[in-house]
């Protein structure tokens, strides 16, 4: 198996703007500069009605991400997060466009400088995930060199004729520690007690030095359930501290007071994590060659171009997600499936949280190869932020949940 130097992240704040560096081969390419270099437009499969029960919104923003902007729209017209229905997570440092319901007499339409609210018609159903069809996407990549971005152009025609493997990309393991795991797996063993300090104890690059330190604190007092309190600042942390001064042992009780919604990210890292060892065994499977590219957890396994039999087989094959009862499209799958368990100390009959009530796995098909739709790719021009360099355009559709950043890591992989 071959091996190539990969695309590293490194994300950094600088004058507002949010930028991934990508290393392949000694080049330096950036992603994300500025909001208009990564412009993403939802697409709904129901159409727009004249009238309905929901309103209709689209939602553009920079420099938010879906979940604070809801927040905020939330508070500000007397509304739940709950009673907004939308489809998929943005992050903030794109120009995105998005759509979500919400029921509600009122006009919530707003304009500002990064947060547009627009009114622009009705559905009969709330939005939800299963209404995306999914995203087109344009963006810019920047600071090439020519050999870079030559090579980039040839890659584009594989990607373009055999697609890339549908991973889900280092966005999806925001909350893996990388000294004490997965949350969720820690569940998954019956180490209640370890879930709970991954939750309160784990430190994030974004976060303020105040809460860092606060989180090493708890650490080094873990189980002096007193003096933990005495530090806690945030609304959970106090409750979770204080069922503990009550409840000392009672882990599975304190997790249950976690959000429902911070427990669904975590239980979507692990099984994303599970899903991803599980393509790259099929991948392994099929005897083709296979370039490692590194991940926030662990690399990525590509392939160049495909025998016509694996690409046949590939192009159609759908692979199943986690859970206590999943549907096999094969015998291979299943056998895959029930290897990457094993390496992970886990049965089936484990994902039944008996104890753990607020959130479940349930388990999904995901198409295990992506092919780009109407996929295009500019000509090398002068880059105008960085001088001496070049930029590409691409512009491409893909379906619900696949990731346009693993897209760029496939047209990053060379021989």
């Amino acid at each position: 198996m071959g091996f190539c130097c990969g695309l590293q992240f490194f994300k950094y704040i600088w004058s507002g703007y949010d930028k991934i560096r990508c290393k392949t081969g000694g080049y330096l390419m950036k992603l994300k500069v500025k909001p208009e270099d990564f412009i993403v437009k939802e697409e709904i499969t129901v159409p727009i009605l004249k009238e309905g029960s929901f309103k209709l919104y689209l939602l553009e923003k920079r420099f938010w991400n879906t979940l604070d902007a809801l927040q905020r729209l939330a508070a500000e017209n007397g509304l739940k997060l709950s009673e907004i229905g939308y489809g998929g997570k943005k992050d903030r440092y794109g120009h995105t466009f998005q759509y979500i319901t919400v029921q509600a007499s009122k006009n919530l339409s707003t304009r500002e400088k990064n947060l547009n609210l627009t009114h622009i018609g009705y559905l009969n159903t709330p939005l939800s995930p299963v209404l995306i069809a999914g995203n087109h996407f344009e963006i810019t990549l920047r600071a090439l060199s020519g050999e870079e971005g030559n090579n980039l152009l040839k890659r584009a025609e594989q990607v373009k004729k055999y697609g890339f493997p549908n991973y889900f990309d280092d966005q999806r393991f925001g909350s893996y520690d990388k000294e004490q795991g997965f949350f969720a797996k820690k569940l998954l063993l019956g180490h209640f007690n370890g879930a709970l300090k991954i939750y309160l104890t784990s430190i994030y690059p974004e976060e303020s030095r105040e809460a860092k330190e606060r989180k090493k604190f708890f650490a080094a007092n873990w189980g002096n359930w007193e003096e933990c309190l005495k530090e806690a600042k945030t609304r959970i942390e106090r409750e979770i501290f204080g069922f503990l001064m009550s409840s000392p042992k009672n882990f599975p009780g304190a997790l249950n007071l976690i959000p429902k919604e911070q427990l669904s990210l975590y239980f979507a890292a692990y099984q994303g994590y599970l899903y991803n060892n599980l393509l790259k065994e099929i991948l392994i499977s099929q005897g083709i060659g296979l370039r490692a590219y590194p991940g926030a957890v662990e690399d990525y396994l590509f392939y160049l171009t495909l025998p016509r039999k694996a690409f046949n087989y590939l192009k159609s094959l759908m692979l199943p997600t986690a859970a206590q009862k999943v549907h096999f499209p094969n015998e291979e799958v299943r056998r895959e499936y029930l290897k990457v368990l094993e390496r992970e100390r886990l049965k089936s009959g484990d994902f039944n949280l008996r104890k753990i009530r607020k959130v479940y796995f349930k388990s999904f098909l995901r198409p295990a190869v992506v092919i780009p739709e109407g996929f295009y790719i500019g000509n090398l021009l002068k880059d105008e932020l960085y001088h001496g360099k070049h930029k590409l355009e691409l512009k491409f559709f893909l379906p619900r949940g696949s990731y346009a950043t693993m897209l760029i890591k496939a047209l990053n992989v060379s021989y």
